[in-house]
């Protein structure tokens, strides 16, 4: 039974490009409603402030055994200063961090009482970055390039403007020139920009508002419809398309399937994608196949979704249900 393919992430080395925020839990006990209009009263227990967005990706990655570096824009302001200390706490390089003074940092806050999310509230820009933060983000990242070759790069893109059409076509035109791979986890606003890229990575819905014909969810058919589409939009290698409850489909040209999930308790999907991405980049980086991919990539999604909040994935227990799984086929 091989499971040598974990080990060989520990050698990895993974760069991580995109928008960065926090994920603030505040947790309490609603035991009353409210007088002053029809809304529950929270009793404060817990502030609990986590890394989120690009910065998740980089716990996943890390969590995995890779060694990461992490390049995006906080604000300047207080709650970037959480943002730098959760990286300490985390033992994640600050070096490809820049602070634009003109936008805040990215807070996603959300009220939790008895295990049940009650509210979200975002506190962020989503307008692109001026040209000197542009600048400074291709300083660093050559900066980084010039001492450390990474195995992979990933694009984190959550349309709150670190990505820039800019940024993408200068940086996926020097990892092309450097033969280096990239995975994209795109977003609306950039969707069809990042030509040339390695593996692209949207999920159903993504997809399913980019292209002119209709996606059925199970349908192979369909998704190699879309496979095409985008194919000829980026002329990228690989396409994995995310279907939640029905798995992954993948396609690399030669090989194509669905991987259906593995049957498990869904508590909160949130950093599920994050996860997902981390497997699938570290994946490509170690040349794994495509079905392997899949089976790693989903197995990594359930586990985290059975957890309350973000959370980055459990190696150990990644690796004693993927050879649980092996067991059950029978491999």
């Amino acid at each position: 039974m091989n499971t040598s393919i974990f080990n060989s992430w520990e050698n990895k080395k993974v760069m991580i490009i995109g928008d960065l925020m926090i994920d603030r839990y505040i947790k309490g006990e609603v035991n009353r409603m409210s007088p002053e209009a029809p809304v529950p009263i929270l009793n404060l227990n817990q502030t609990d402030d986590r890394l989120g967005g690009a910065s998740n990706v980089a716990l996943n990655v890390q969590a995995l055994g890779a060694q990461v570096f992490l390049i995006g824009a906080t604000g300047n302001d207080e709650n970037a200063q959480i943002f730098q200390n959760l990286l300490k706490k985390h033992q994640l390089s600050s070096i490809g961090i820049i602070k634009d003074p003109f936008r805040p940092t990215t807070i996603k806050t959300r009220v939790i009482s008895n295990g049940q999310q009650l509210l979200r509230i975002d506190q962020e820009s989503t307008e692109d970055i001026k040209p000197d933060i542009e600048n400074k983000i291709l300083d660093v990242f050559h900066k980084i390039l010039s001492n450390h070759v990474p195995d992979v790069i990933i694009f984190q893109d959550y349309n709150k403007g670190v990505l820039t059409k800019k940024l993408i076509k200068n940086l996926i035109s020097t990892t092309n020139l450097r033969n280096i791979p990239t995975i994209i986890d795109p977003k609306d606003h950039n969707f069809y920009e990042y030509k040339g890229c390695t593996l692209f990575k949207p999920n159903l819905k993504e997809i399913r508002a980019k292209v002119p014909f209709t996606i059925q969810s199970n349908q192979l058919i369909d998704l190699n419809k879309a496979n095409d589409f985008v194919k000829k939009k980026l002329q990228n290698q690989i396409t994995i398309i995310t279907l939640s409850e029905w798995g992954i489909y993948l396609n690399n040209q030669i090989e194509h399937h669905i991987c259906p999930v593995t049957k498990k308790e869904i508590v909160d999907v949130c950093g599920a994608g994050d996860t997902v991405l981390s497997i699938l980049a570290l994946c490509l980086a170690s040349n794994i196949n495509l079905e392997t991919m899949g089976i790693l990539a989903n197995i990594a999604g359930g586990q985290v979704c059975s957890n309350i909040g973000v959370v980055p994935v459990n190696k150990k227990e990644l690796i004693e249900e993927y050879i649980n799984y092996l067991i059950k086929i029978g491999s």
